[in-house]
């Protein structure tokens, strides 16, 4: 079964925050179904977080695994901001 356009724009979104966070020095691995980012600090590799994407009437939005919204998929280098500083207070 081709996969839905849905599908295809959590995929790009993802793509964009996987650049972002890859740039700041974080491993990530994308999910297919349903797509989604494994995020994890290689300094640590113990440190390790899930994002997806949902849209809601406001956009498009990224999210953590326990379903608190990350931010704008507009704006992926503030969400992957938010992801390395979440990363960082765990270590």
């Amino acid at each position: 079964m081709p996969a839905q356009p849905r599908e295809h724009t959590r995929t790009y979104f993802l793509g964009k925050l996987a650049e972002e966070l890859e740039q700041r020095g974080l491993t990530v691995s994308l999910r297919s179904h349903p797509p989604a980012l494994r995020i994890t600090d290689p300094d640590t590799m113990l440190l390790a977080e899930t994002v997806d994407c949902v849209p809601l009437a406001d956009g498009w939005f990224y999210r953590w695994s326990w379903g608190e919204l990350v931010g704008l998929t507009d704006d992926p280098a503030l969400a992957a901001e938010r992801v390395v500083h979440v990363l960082a207070a765990r270590q």
